[in-house]
């Protein structure tokens, strides 16, 4: 027996000699190295301070109707300064009806998180039998229609097989595009769900509009340049907004990049008929069929005297698509906090910037993921998104009081998307690199941007609003020059508002 191993012995027969007050559950991994001691209890402070200096520990919760199961999972260290820079929260519905499998839901879903690491750690490395042992458990485990763990673990499952099945290219685009596999997935409908949904993005929307408005005010030329959200409730309450002003009602100008024929003619009637309700202004449109990546300053058409606004709605990561695909091999990463943290040059998005920042625009406003799925190895992709997406599982199971029906099956097939391009894509392809606002601040920073204070942190108004929600769990946090939109303690949702140096 190695020295290692005696340590994890030693330690784990210390842990089960402790008075916990329930049937302690230990879970090993493959290398024998980590483990996880879960109780209904919590781990007294004199236990966990025995804990020896080559182990480092995390904690996650796993919420089962009104009971709370604490897990700590205790991992050997060659060395004591490695730190796990994520760790997993995953809230338990009430389970539905699942195979014979003879494990209680919390059991269930602890397995299947080693069983999604364990077999991105064999996808990553092109162990394709293991990773195919490891992909039947998880469909005896996992179920699109089971509790918010089984539902999120049959979406990663089916990332890391899309990933196994792309190093036959010929066979993955038959499957994708011949018609015998995926069934045609309406994007735009998915999108008006989760914006209809998310009551939260709502209150986003008005703080977009308060800020946008206040920055606007007095100007008589007013181009909005909308980067491909093309919300008809966006911009409806921004036009009522401004025709109320001491002024009159300024002459309105809109740009929208990157938008569908279906989404551009509601959105034009919409506004259009607004409008003409308010018996007020011209309204031009300037629609650019053209991916954000491929935009270039003429399309914008940008006149002299123009005030100029951009707003971006969870899609500026997509510039930072580059062509750095590896094929690392899965673990947690050995590199220190500074490197972890630090942000990727991206000559796609400075120039974006440095082109945004040519047109001298009176306010950016910025909506991101708050998450960091931006780096080249799998493995820090792979455990930020069962993270980040567990959050947003859990916040469906509320929204929808755990029933499947149409509308939730659309929005976890978008997020499922999202999450085949973290896990399954690389380089070029791979579109969703979300980014946390710490690494936002930097390249706007050093693109010539300023922060703005938003409208929300200097009005009660808003406050109000937050409570007039009324959708347990979320709260909304002012951090660092940003707002976080957060599900419990977890940020989700990072907006924030910059302006050129000198304006």
């Amino acid at each position: 027996m190695t020295m290692k191993e005696s340590r994890n012995v030693d330690f784990k027969n210390h842990l089960k000699n402790q008075k916990f007050g329930s049937t302690l559950l230990e879970i090993s991994s493959p290398s024998k190295s980590k483990f996880a001691i879960f109780s209904t209890a919590p781990l007294t402070y004199s236990t966990l301070k025995k804990i020896p200096s080559y182990y480092y520990l995390t904690s996650f919760s796993l919420l089962k109707h009104n009971s709370i199961t604490r897990g700590f999972l205790i991992m050997s260290s060659a060395s004591p300064s490695q730190k796990p820079d994520v760790t997993l929260s995953l809230n338990l519905s009430p389970p539905s009806p699942s195979p014979n499998d003879g494990l209680k839901p919390q059991e269930r879903s602890v397995e299947l998180i080693q069983l999604l690491l364990t077999c991105a750690n064999h996808a990553s490395s092109g162990n394709l039998r293991h990773a195919d042992t490891c992909l039947r458990r998880i469909s005896e485990l996992a179920s699109v229609s089971g509790d918010s763990m089984q539902r999120l673990a049959a979406r990663f499952a089916s990332a890391l097989a899309a990933r196994l099945v792309k190093r036959w290219p010929g066979l993955y685009k038959a499957l994708n595009n011949g018609g015998l596999g995926l069934v045609s997935f309406d994007m735009d409908r998915a999108r008006s769900v989760f914006l209809r949904s998310f009551s939260f993005l709502s209150f986003a929307y008005a703080i977009i509009n308060r800020t946008l408005i206040q920055a606007m005010s007095g100007e008589r030329v007013i181009h909005i340049i909308d980067l491909g959200s093309g919300d008809p409730k966006l911009w409806a309450p921004f036009i009522r907004g401004v025709a109320n002003g001491p002024d009159g009602p300024p002459r309105l100008k809109f740009t929208f990049v990157g938008l569908s024929k279906g989404t551009q003619e509601r959105l034009q009637g919409r506004l259009v008929k607004e409008a003409k309700t308010l018996n007020i202004m011209q309204i031009e449109f300037n629609i650019v069929n053209a991916k954000l990546r491929e935009l270039t300053l003429d399309m914008l058409k940008v006149n002299s005297g123009e005030a100029i606004a951009l707003t971006s709605i969870l899609g500026l990561h997509a510039l930072l698509a580059e062509d750095d695909r590896v094929d690392a091999r899965f673990g947690l990463n050995n590199s220190n906090n500074k490197k972890i943290n630090q942000v990727k040059e991206c000559k796609r998005m400075t120039e974006f910037l440095e082109m945004i920042r040519s047109i001298g625009p009176k306010v950016v406003l910025l909506v991101e993921q708050e998450s960091d799925h931006n780096s080249t190895r799998l493995a820090d992709r792979f455990v930020e998104g069962l993270h980040f997406y567990s959050a947003l599982f859990d916040w469906i199971d509320v929204k929808f009081n755990g029933f499947s029906c149409t509308d939730r099956t659309r929005l976890e097939e978008m997020f499922g998307q999202e999450i085949e391009d973290i896990v399954a894509a690389e380089g070029m392809e791979r579109e969703e690199r979300h980014e946390r606002y710490v690494k936002w601040a930097f390249r706007f920073t050093k693109a010539g941007f300023r922060p703005v204070r938003l409208w929300y942190e200097t009005m009660d108004e808003a406050r109000e609003m937050v409570e007039g929600c009324r959708l347990g769990g979320f709260k909304v946090v002012s951090q660092k020059g940003c707002l976080m939109i957060c599900w419990h303690e977890r940020p989700i949702y990072a907006v924030s508002a910059w302006t050129c140096f000198g304006s």
